[in-house]
């Protein structure tokens, strides 16, 4: 009795979701689509001015790859990179430098790789890197493939 009830409200219910669609529908098909609203049109090249009374944002210069490179190891922003400075970032490099292939990896097999790499770019030895030694570390990019679209 009550799968009854059930069957007989969802009849119901279906019936009446039918009929307001049709009236949704009836309604739409008589009125004209609505204008797009269009978006009033500048001169070409300018932007807008600030309030009167504040002065304009500065503009910011756009920092070449090897300078966010650089700035990326150089923490305390004293244009130079010690070290510690370039050791402390390659934690996430440990499982590249397996040289034994155990999935572990020692200190020393870290630290040997990194050593290497600063000593080869300290080009006046004095355990800092300046920007121009660090620009010698910026690993080798592979060309771009063409589209084959």
């Amino acid at each position: 009795m009550s799968l009854l009830l059930m069957l007989g409200g969802w009849l119901i219910w279906q019936g009446r979701t039918e009929a307001l669609a049709d009236q949704a529908n009836s309604r739409l098909v008589g009125e004209p689509a609505p204008e797009p609203l269009s978006l009033p049109e500048g001169e070409a090249g300018l932007r807008g001015k600030a309030p009167p009374g504040l002065p304009s944002p500065p503009e910011a210069a756009p920092k070449s790859r090897e300078e966010k490179r650089f700035n990326r190891y150089d923490k305390d922003r004293d244009e130079v990179i010690t070290r510690i400075e370039l050791m402390a970032s390659r934690s996430k490099d440990f499982k590249k430098l397996d040289t034994d292939g155990n999935n572990l990896l020692s200190f020393e097999e870290w630290a040997v790789k990194t050593s290497d790499k600063f000593a080869g770019a300290d080009a006046d030895k004095n355990g800092k890197l300046t920007r121009a030694e660090f620009v010698t570390t910026a690993p080798k990019r592979r060309p771009q493939a063409a589209c084959r679209c």
